[in-house]
């Protein structure tokens, strides 16, 4: 017997069961197993494209405030040459923008309000060919930042705790006093706001402020900037980027990437889709051994079909090789549904979840708590084909046992009774 027969019987056997109730039965079964592959596939794509849509969301949010590399000195000091070393950082193909920065953690104060926060002096006009804001408010309120000027941008949320906004003053203290004979009296500099940012992310929004580099420099006794912030023409590539950016750099100097200066929230993301996709696998490979069971059954009731094949001189092998096609075509049928419904969904999820919103009544992300107010989605092809590849997998590892044990069936012992 030749495999294209193989492929027949084995179909024909995944198709059959209407004519007698207990193969009506079997095949009731079989197509629970295939629509349970199904689910969990379509749940498992859903489920990380939404995961990868709200990183997208934080991720994007996040960079619009702060650069792809950070590159500063070790010690702290001040670069002696940032036009130097922004420029020898331009030679590597996927840096596309270099800005010089001063970043310290100083307390702002307005009366008896007082909080603690990033202030980060900028170059304006170098600072919109790195962040986003900086794009966004270059012409107009970091048009405002002047060497001399004294002038601050705020988060908003960070204005709206110190109950301030453009015009009003507030006071910066910075970390190091100055020695007198009195004892160490803290420095302490007034600046004028000149407006606020949004960045839709919280922890920017309320604990980043920002300043002339110039005025960054006199307030924190530096001879200039302490490193140089970099664009690339792809975020994700920070990490290999900074690889090679550290290669090539001086040792005197640090080389760091987004990734690794919001290390805490890049790994939990990473961990928590790690283990989500772990659990949510483990529901397509319960519907994927439902396989077993309905082969075992359609073994024990093909007995006497299995023992007319093997006298007209069907080999062990092809005999096993019909069962497994039969349970490989359920599990290729699962897969492929479930990979189209899970795409489905994923990909109008912007539609459906406001639909369901709508007729339940409810809100499942309040845009007075949560700073997303809708359901984002991002489907990759990177976690598509590696669920599609491990449900077929699973597929044919359960098919493995009921079709080697249909190859053992004796034949004489199987037509005794027929």
């Amino acid at each position: 017997m030749n495999w294209p027969y193989e492929w027949q019987i084995g179909w024909r056997y995944t198709r059959a069961g209407r004519a007698g109730r207990r193969n009506g039965f079997i095949s009731f079964i079989s197509a629970i197993s295939v629509v349970g592959i199904a689910l969990g596939v379509a749940a498992l794509i859903i489920v990380l494209s939404v995961m990868n849509g709200f990183q997208k969301e934080v991720r994007d949010r996040m960079l619009a405030v702060i650069a792809h590399v950070e590159i500063f000195s070790r010690d702290g000091a001040a670069l002696p040459d940032w036009q130097g070393t922004a420029a020898k950082a331009r030679e590597n193909k996927a840096v596309v923008g270099a800005a010089p920065f001063i970043a310290a953690q100083s307390l702002i104060a307005r009366g008896d309000d007082m909080r603690g926060a990033v202030v980060r002096g900028i170059l304006p006009a170098a600072e919109a060919t790195v962040t986003d804001i900086g794009a966004k408010l270059r012409d107009t309120t970091f048009a405002k930042l002047q060497p001399g000027a004294w002038k601050i941008v705020l988060g908003i949320e960070l204005a709206r705790q110190l109950g301030v906004r453009e015009g009003d003053s507030v006071t910066i203290v910075a970390p190091g006093g100055q020695v007198t004979p009195a004892g160490v009296v803290p420095r302490l500099k007034t600046f004028t706001v000149a407006g606020t940012f949004e960045a839709g992310h919280y922890e920017y929004d309320s604990g980043l402020a920002l300043i002339h580099v110039d005025d960054a420099a006199r307030l924190y006794r530096l001879d200039g900037p302490s490193g140089v912030q970099l664009r690339l023409r792809d975020a994700q590539a920070a990490r290999e980027v900074g690889y090679q950016l550290a290669m090539t750099m001086g040792p005197g100097l640090v080389v760091r990437d987004w990734t690794r200066t919001n290390r805490n929230w890049y790994d939990a993301v990473q961990i928590e889709k790690r283990m989500m996709f772990i659990i949510l696998t483990l529901i397509v490979a319960v519907a994927a051994f439902n396989l077993v069971s309905t082969l075992v059954m359609t073994v024990t009731d093909k007995q006497a079909d299995i023992a007319i094949l093997r006298t007209l001189g069907a080999s062990p092998r092809s005999v096993m090789g019909i069962f497994v096609v039969q349970g490989a075509a359920s599990g290729i049928i699962g897969t492929a549904v479930g990979v189209g419904l899970g795409l489905l969904v994923a990909f109008n999820i912007d539609v459906i979840v406001p639909a369901i919103e709508h007729a339940l009544g409810v809100s499942f992300l309040p845009g007075s708590i949560y700073l997303i107010s809708r359901m984002p989605s991002d489907p990759q092809m990177g976690d598509i084909v590696p669920i599609g590849v491990i449900s077929l997998l699973l597929a044919f590892v359960a098919t493995l046992y009921p079709s080697w044990r249909a190859s053992r069936v004796n034949p004489a012992e199987a037509l005794r009774y027929e």
